[in-house]
């Protein structure tokens, strides 16, 4: 009783958080910019994430809650659009979508997809808020009785999960999470003050990299790159045909699979890590496996449709248990969330049990709120279904340029230093060649986002655990081995058996050919060359640090570990074997009528040009020369793309009081805003 007594007032004073007209307008906002963002295959909603992360500096809580919650509720329905109109992945979690929803457009089925795909969204949203609220409710007790311990061992589990199941090669999963815990590391750590990497005399690095600029470059950049490379629209048609009521009717007679795959969504949300790389995949499997006519699937059978449209909505609910209650990222996308929380209001609100006991009411707000945006987002995107479908058949080269634009002004955000801009072009880098070589990337930026919590919980909990065992051996036992904490060992090394075993037929960057030994040695051998410049370097700083240094240490030699078995294993293998995947020797970025490197080229021209000019006027130069060069634009569409771009930005950046990335020019001539 005295958990309802607590947890009721709380519900109340969550309604009455969220059911005021300013709240709800920024939850519409956040909902149109998902929308948006979730029609572009590729960006999904840590790319939309990464760009709203600037502005939630001290932002009211409830209102950057109802803007976040807005956008990550609709992207995984929009993402539909780009696999039914397109047959394109909208975003990982809608990759088994393509199956069978590209083929129903094909067949002049495309609405009756949608509205079966959009009718299960809704349901499974609603189901992963419902399940929220029960387990909150419920584990609330639980959750604040964890400890360091435990909440290290839960953040193992995490890390064990996206690095097993991140893709058929586990080394690659393990050595993609460790790169990123590498790179996470970098500055000025917590305990002792050491510097690791920035002693390189790079003053840029001395607080490390901020996460708006890793989501950005590993998610955003590859995508653009490689579909302004096909320089063509993102969809040959846009035809929606008849149907509407058709799919909601096809919703209904199978409901009860939408139920089943709803709880399967939220259950692998639960799992920190998994998120939607793997959610689709299993509720299509079971699809496939629960019906008794298997011949029409991955021709365009609805069922194809509904079972993983239910699983990716509702694991948006699931992922937020990881989130809300430990501060372990369920996703990619919640990774982002998590560090947006940070940063509203006065920087008081902290995820894991501390968000229970000092803001149950926020944390019940997150929930109707979600629920709220699946609404509001199911009923947007059948409104503007008719519109989206015609925006596809743009010219992918007129979108580009403007996408790189947001991106710059965003990650400029984070820092206010042009340096901000090199390290997203580094990323991005990065990005482009995880994508190209099957390495996976929800993994590197999971373990990007986890660096953090891992050292400051082995720190924290080993300088408690060594004054338990100074008292008595037995209570320093029963410290580090709780009951929660044991089952949560034997938890952990199930789940790297069990997925050791499943991983085999999963590609963490989707299906990709194998090509020659070359380039991925080349690339294997370029991060194990990283890992030893951070391993010598964490082993500079004095023993009286041990604490700065144990991580690092322990982390890249466990992935320098795995690079060298992957480089023997690689010595060993014939070309073509699976180990070998290459983007760049079959499928659309082989046969993409531009390079990659010419590509990539204008992304650094606007960069290059920002650092002599400023951002603005190095803007308008890359918007003429793209649009007439790149996209072959005539002068008047060149001339007024360009200035309503500036002009948006202008606007943008206006509204929000933030400044552009200043130049050499701004350094030597006094200019007026917007110039400067």
């Amino acid at each position: 009783m005295e958990v309802f007594a607590t947890a009721l007032p709380a519900l109340g004073e969550a309604w009455a958080l969220i059911l005021q007209p300013v709240v709800l307008g920024y939850l519409v906002l956040g909902v149109v910019m998902g929308l948006a963002v979730g029609v572009f295959p590729g960006l999904g909603g840590i790319a939309g994430l990464s760009l709203l992360l600037p502005f939630m500096f001290g932002m009211d809580p409830v209102l950057g809650l109802a803007l976040m919650i807005g956008m990550v509720a609709v992207v995984p329905t929009s993402d539909t659009f780009a696999s039914v109109l397109m047959g394109i992945p909208g975003s990982s979690a809608s990759q088994a979508t393509v199956l069978d929803g590209f083929p129903m457009a094909k067949n002049g089925q495309a609405a009756r997809a949608l509205s079966a795909a959009f009718t299960s969204s809704l349901f499974g949203g609603l189901v992963g808020a419902t399940f929220l609220t029960i387990f909150i409710l419920v584990a609330r007790p639980i959750v604040l009785a964890f400890g360091l311990p435990e909440m290290l061992m839960i953040t193992v589990l995490g890390l064990s999960m996206v690095a097993i199941l991140a893709g058929r090669f586990a080394l690659k999963g393990l050595a993609a999470a460790g790169l990123g815990m590498m790179i996470g590391t970098i500055g000025e750590a917590d305990a002792g003050g050491s510097l690791r990497m920035a002693s390189y005399d790079i003053p840029y690095l001395t607080d490390g990299l901020k996460l708006v600029i890793v989501g950005l470059g590993v998610f955003a950049i590859p995508e653009i790159i490689s579909l302004l490379r096909q320089d063509r629209s993102i969809a040959k048609g846009a035809s929606l045909g008849a149907g509407w009521m058709d799919g909601v009717r096809d919703w209904m007679a199978n409901k009860w699979l939408s139920v089943r795959c709803s709880i399967i969504g939220v259950v692998v949300g639960i799992i920190p890590g998994l998120g939607g790389s793997v959610v689709d995949w299993i509720a299509y499997g079971h699809s496939v496996q629960t019906t008794k006519d298997k011949s029409n699937f991955g021709k365009g059978e609805v069922r194809g449709v509904i079972g993983p449209e239910s699983s990716n909505n509702a694991k948006e609910g699931g992922g937020l248990v990881p989130t809300l209650l430990f501060g372990i990222p369920g996703s990619g996308s919640m990774a982002i969330f998590i560090g947006a929380i940070a940063l509203l209001g006065s920087g008081d609100i902290e995820v894991g049990p501390a968000m229970l006991k000092n803001n149950l009411d926020i944390t019940y707000s997150i929930v109707w709120l979600l629920a709220l945006a699946n609404v509001v987002g199911t009923v947007l995107c059948i409104a503007a279904s008719g519109g989206i479908a015609k925006l596809t058949t743009i010219r992918f080269t007129y979108l580009a340029p403007f996408l790189f634009m947001l991106i710059s002004f965003a990650a400029f955000q984070s820092g206010q230093n042009f340096e901000d801009l090199l390290a997203l072009f580094a990323i991005g880098l990065i990005g482009i060649f995880l994508r190209r070589f099957d390495w996976s990337r929800p993994a590197f930026l999971i373990g990007f986002v986890l660096s953090n919590p891992v050292e400051k919980f082995s720190n924290q909990a080993f300088q408690i655990a060594s004054f338990r065992f100074r008292k008595s051996f037995e209570e320093g036992i029963d410290y580090v081995f709780s009951p929660i904490v044991i089952v949560l060992i034997i938890i952990t090394v199930l789940s790297v058996v069990l997925g050791l075993r499943q991983a085999k037929a999963i590609m963490a960057e989707g299906q990709v050919q194998s090509g020659s030994k070359r380039a991925p040695l080349i690339f294997l051998l370029v991060i194990a060359a990283y890992l030893i410049v951070a391993l010598i370097n964490a082993n500079m700083i004095p023993d009286y640090n041990l604490t700065d240094k144990i991580i690092p240490l322990v982390v890249g030699g466990f992935s320098l570990v795995c690079c060298l078995i992957l480089l023997v294993q690689m010595m060993r293998r014939p070309e073509g074997d699976g180990i070998f995947a290459d983007k760049e020797f079959a499928g659309e970025d082989a046969d993409a009528p531009f390079g990659l490197w010419s590509t990539l080229a204008w992304f650094a021209g606007l960069i290059a040009a920002t650092w002599f000019v400023g951002f603005i006027l190095a803007l308008i130069g890359f918007l003429i020369a793209f649009l007439r060069v790149r996209a072959g634009a005539g002068w008047s569409k060149t001339l007024i793309l360009t200035v309503c771009g500036i002009g948006f930005m202008c606007l943008m950046a206006g509204a929000l009081n933030r400044d552009f990335p200043p130049g050499l020019l701004q350094g030597a001539v006094d200019l007026p805003w917007p110039l400067k």
